[in-house]
């Protein structure tokens, strides 16, 4: 088995750089655990103090899980991932069945942060991107994904975002064996990260 973590930045590129690993490998070779499923649940909370809350931070995840999740795959067990509601800052009752495959993938802003799941890694990479091209996919994606409005994006990003970047996630760019820059866009980059994990197999 192989495991890659990949990290960067909201609105990098990460899921596409994802996708392009995945559909160069042949079909049901790749388990993908997403960092987003793992936000702890804040059911307990007020929607008002659920809108507060700081989801760029290392503390709105719950590392224990996903570790725990990540080592029982490389030890041939099925794990239940969470499933995570945006809209209501709550897990939902639903899990998706993740089973072991010869790579799995772990995606996540946050993922090079933590060193219990960085050493559990045999690839580590970082998609870079220009800041100004972050928030033009964070506006799109938080718009049509999550129903935000134009006002609360913009908070967040001025509030949470930018600086969380600055102190966690740009940071973690140290961890990376591979650092791809121009996010998704940069094929010679990603062909090089597909031609490693094949060699590697």
């Amino acid at each position: 088995m192989l495991v890659i973590g990949i990290a960067g930045g909201t609105g990098s590129g990460k899921t596409t750089v994802v996708r392009k690993i995945i559909e160069s490998l042949p079909k049901g070779e790749v388990a993908v655990l997403t960092q987003d499923s793992y936000y702890r649940d804040n059911s307990h909370l007020s929607m008002e103090d659920r809108k507060k809350i700081n989801f760029d931070h290392p503390d709105s995840i719950e590392f224990d899980l996903l570790t725990k999740h990540l080592f029982d795959l490389i030890k041939g067990k099925n794990i239940e991932e969470p499933t995570y509601s945006y809209k209501t800052c709550t897990r939902l009752k639903e899990t998706n069945t993740v089973t072991p495959k010869k790579v799995v993938i772990v995606e996540g802003i946050l993922v090079l942060t933590n060193l219990q799941l960085r050493n559990l890694f045999d690839i580590k990479i970082f998609v870079s991107a220009d800041a100004d091209d972050r928030l033009i996919r964070v506006i799109n994606r938080d718009i049509t994904e999550r129903g935000w409005g134009v006002d609360v994006i913009m908070d967040r990003y001025h509030e949470t975002i930018k600086p969380m970047h600055l102190q966690f996630i740009e940071p973690s760019k140290r961890y990376a064996d591979i650092i791809i820059p121009q996010g998704g866009k940069n094929k010679v980059a990603i062909d090089i990260v597909k031609s490693h994990i094949k060699q590697n197999l």
